[in-house]
């Protein structure tokens, strides 16, 4: 007996240590992996906060006003300004906001709630969902040209065309991580709901969508800002300089990484400086957003 209970005990103490992950973290081969692991990370960030640090130093002489009011300049290239782009940024973003989150909420419910998961054609969707995460952008920027195409236009360079290349950039990300913000809500929520007479439609709409909300804020959230970095896309849309504010769908637009993309290409040193003063603008916005997807998921989130 004593040496039956002295076998169970060592098997017993190995499951735990197993459990818990330190059974070899003594060998000096995972030793060696959790080093380089460590120090890629390390290396990683050094070398972006130095070309942060870098770039915010060039472009500290332009951070004013000027770069804010003014149109981009040929003749006073000192004076240089990027309004035209901060304000087609903002119009590209509200229109992709709306094209693309309501679509991509809609089609994550009827996925997630309403379709049946053993059909073949649902499947062939679950699975080129999955694929159309990892498309590169400027695919996406084709797509939207031959839309445009479609439905008759010329000039492709407006804030519709490049809303509709952002969000078929965003779609996929905004119907995968709110797919997972409604598998993440308790089916005791949906059960209650039910058994109280409600129906699926009902229980999806006043239960459902309400307990994911901040798991679907934080991902429209993080989709808005990977969009808002993007240029490809909208390059093969042909967005060019523009000197004036747009005014509508229909109107021509120029987007921040458009503007950062064609003068940082220029050999003139006012425009290198200038274009280093809108990298910091354009991180500025995209950390703001992500602050904010952070702050709706810690002061919103449940516990279940």
């Amino acid at each position: 007996m004593s040496v039956a209970s002295t076998a169970a005990s060592a098997a017993q103490s190995s499951v735990q240590a197993n459990l818990k992950g330190r059974s070899r973290d003594k060998n000096p081969k995972s030793i060696l992996f959790l080093a380089a692991l460590w120090f890629s990370l390390f290396f990683g960030v050094v070398v972006l906060l130095a070309l942060i640090l870098d770039t915010a130093i060039a472009g500290a002489p332009r951070l004013d006003g000027e770069l804010f009011t003014n149109y981009e300049s040929r003749i006073n290239r000192d004076e240089t300004g990027f309004r035209a782009g901060i304000l087609g940024s903002v119009w590209l973003m509200v229109t992709t906001a709306i094209l693309a989150i309501p679509l991509g909420i809609g089609a994550a419910v009827h996925l997630e709630e309403f379709a049946d998961s053993r059909t073949w054609y649902n499947r062939l969707v679950e699975v080129n969902l999955q694929n159309l995460a990892a498309v590169p952008s400027i695919i996406y920027g084709m797509l939207a040209v031959a839309i445009m195409g479609l439905l008759g236009f010329t000039y492709k360079g407006i804030v519709l065309g490049g809303a509709i290349a952002l969000a078929l950039l965003i779609l996929p990300v905004v119907i995968i991580t709110t797919r997972e913000a409604i598998r993440a809500v308790p089916e005791e929520i949906r059960q209650g709901s039910l058994a109280l007479g409600a129906t699926v439609w009902q229980t999806t709409w006043r239960n459902t969508l309400p307990s994911a909300v901040p798991g679907i804020a934080t991902g429209t959230i993080l989709g808005l800002s990977r969009a808002i970095g993007e240029a490809a896309p909208l390059i093969i849309l042909g967005l060019a300089v523009v000197r004036e504010d747009p005014a509508g769908l229909l109107d021509k637009v120029v987007a921040l990484p458009i503007q950062i993309f064609q003068l940082s290409s220029e050999s003139h040193e006012e425009y290198q400086i200038a274009a280093s003063a809108a990298i910091i603008v354009l991180l500025a916005m995209i950390l703001g957003m992500n602050a904010l997807a952070i702050f709706i998921r810690n002061k919103f989130q449940r516990s279940w």
